[in-house]
């Protein structure tokens, strides 16, 4: 095909902005790409066309049509051929074309953010059409959606190391399972390495609770290299303390103390008590030491032991659970003492995930509960110490 030079491509360029305003932008940035390889190629042949160079390394051999889409639309460029070059010697390729393969993979992943954040291929067609004056079909999206899985899952199988703190929480999303809508849990691990630093360690969409996913769980971030966990400080769920006996023998465990004293409630027999047995659980949780804890938690026993016979019950078994704190430095313990550090961890993955409403399978679960984790973990990582590990 013919290639017409253009010795005043700035000002063809200029004219076409002139002419159509923003509607020609793509006209005149197709018209400076096909100059800028036009000038690339005579300086990677060292001569320019027809010219008798002892420079010179190979020839110029015409140019091939190549549609590129772009943020500002398609370009329809012309790409420089060349031919007669010695054995061994490298080819040509346009750099302004290799650095626009990577501008396409960041348009890629951008795609593919917007589908795991539940935009649907529609919308995402629709706001492509509108921004860059091309359209994308579900195929691509899918193809974007790919290539962000190969990062997610680099991340989600990444190497771990010394992390002396566990926390371990879990929600729930709706998937859509052989024709049935189920709620599939999203099992979360975070935890404080020996640098001090929060990290989101792993997560894994299972289809409940038991003690054979949690295990499961467990050992995948073994397998990853977690080791040196002190405590771990988990919710109420099921299966997990027997998990944790399992994988993490003789490792300590920590309740939350925030959800013993919302559970407490439950067992209350009278509203005029719930702020009493409020107080005396806040006594037990803010005391200086076990032994004091230990003392407090006597005292309500026997407070309570006629008039919330049922309370007293349930504290005798559950409260101790949340003592484990007090074996550990004084200024570790405001940290580790509930699990409130992944509320805002847990009010992300809820807004993101409201979003889509309904999963189509559970590894568009996984996909955007995976997104949403990476970029909490990389401010947690990238932010301020949250323990100082060499405090007393």
């Amino acid at each position: 095909m013919a290639h017409h030079q253009h010795p005043t491509a700035l000002t063809d360029a200029v004219n076409l902005l002139n002419e159509n305003g923003f509607e020609g932008l793509a006209n005149a940035v197709e018209v400076l790409v096909n100059e800028a390889m036009r000038l690339e190629r005579e300086a990677f042949l060292g001569a320019g066309p027809y010219e008798r160079s002892e420079s010179r390394v190979g020839y110029a051999n015409g140019y091939k049509p190549r549609t590129q889409k772009t943020r500002v639309g398609k370009l329809n460029l012309q790409v420089p051929q060349v031919r007669g070059l010695a054995d061994g010697q490298e080819g040509f390729y346009p750099s302004v074309l290799s650095r626009g393969e990577r501008s396409e993979r960041a348009l890629t992943l951008a795609i593919a953010e917007m589908y795991v954040q539940g935009v649907s291929t529609r919308k995402v067609s629709a706001v492509l059409e509108e921004l860059c004056g091309f359209d994308i079909t579900s195929t691509q999206v899918a193809r974007a959606a790919a290539e962000l899985d190969e990062g997610l899952e680099a991340w989600r199988t990444r190497d771990l190391g010394e992390v002396p703190y566990l926390i371990l929480d879990a929600r729930y999303g709706q998937v859509r399972v052989g024709g049935k809508v189920v709620s599939e849990a999203v099992l979360v691990a975070t935890g404080v390495d020996s640098n001090g630093k929060r990290t989101v360690l792993g997560v894994s969409v299972a289809l409940s609770e038991a003690e054979v996913h949690w295990r499961e769980f467990f050992a995948s971030l073994q397998a990853r290299g977690l080791h040196g966990v002190k405590l771990i400080v988990p919710d109420d769920h099921a299966g997990l303390k027997a998990a944790m006996q399992a994988r993490f023998h003789g490792v300590s465990w920590q309740r939350c103390q925030c959800h013993l004293q919302r559970n407490a409630q439950a067992y209350v027999p009278k509203k005029s008590l719930k702020e009493p047995v409020a107080q005396s659980i806040r006594n037990i949780f803010n005391a200086p030491n076990r032994e004091e804890a230990e003392r407090q938690l006597a005292l309500m026993l026997e407070e309570y032991k006629t008039s919330a016979p049922k309370l007293v019950a349930w504290a005798e078994e559950n409260i101790p659970e949340g003592l484990t704190i007090f074996s550990l430095p004084r200024a570790h313990q405001k940290r580790l003492r509930t699990t409130n550090g992944v509320e805002r961890l847990n009010r992300e993955l809820k807004r993101r995930t409201r979003v889509a409403t309904l999963f189509p399978n559970d590894a568009s679960l996984l996909r955007l509960v995976s997104a949403v984790l990476i970029e909490i973990s990389e401010e947690w990582e990238s932010g301020r110490v949250y323990i100082n590990m060499e405090a007393d």
